[in-house]
């Protein structure tokens, strides 16, 4: 009989350890798909930005801070060099075009970091030019911002 309760409590606790890790697991996903789509909209927000020749909106994604980082042709460092770059680069709608993203994947390093890969595509009278993106996210003051952008 006492093998009986040993094997039966076993099974239980082997029950309930299973439970609590499919259920931690699964709020982890669901956090961090949450958190996926709050990244969603803020890259959403930044092609309504650009679509409409805003590019003070379109920054509002990017962190307000001296350490952010845009890598394109040259390294830029700090957000009021970002948005200068930007104004040189774009100095108005016909330059700006129409801006699309393709997300390929976000991949969370950490509970306030996040990786995002994807391609973007312009659609100007002249050209259509197009590249992909590396952009580290950062959730600050409870708002994720972009914190390092490379786009080639």
């Amino acid at each position: 009989m006492i093998g009986y309760k040993t094997t039966f409590m076993k099974s239980i606790l082997c029950y309930l350890l299973l439970t609590v890790s499919i259920t931690s697991f699964s709020q982890k996903k669901l956090d961090q798909l949450a958190e996926g789509n709050a990244i969603r909209h803020v890259l959403a927000q930044q092609v309504s930005d650009w679509n409409s020749f805003n590019i003070e909106g379109f920054m509002q994604g990017y962190w307000k801070s001296d350490s952010l980082m845009f890598i394109g042709s040259k390294i830029t460092h700090g957000w009021d060099s970002t948005l200068a770059r930007y104004k040189r680069s774009y100095p108005n709608q016909e330059a700006m075009g129409k801006l699309r993203f393709e997300i390929i994947r976000l991949l969370f390093t950490s509970s306030d970091a996040c990786l995002v890969t994807g391609k973007y595509f312009l659609q100007r009278k002249a050209d259509n030019p197009s590249g992909i993106f590396t952009l580290l996210f950062r959730k600050k003051n409870g708002k994720w911002v972009v914190a390092y952008d490379h786009t080639s």
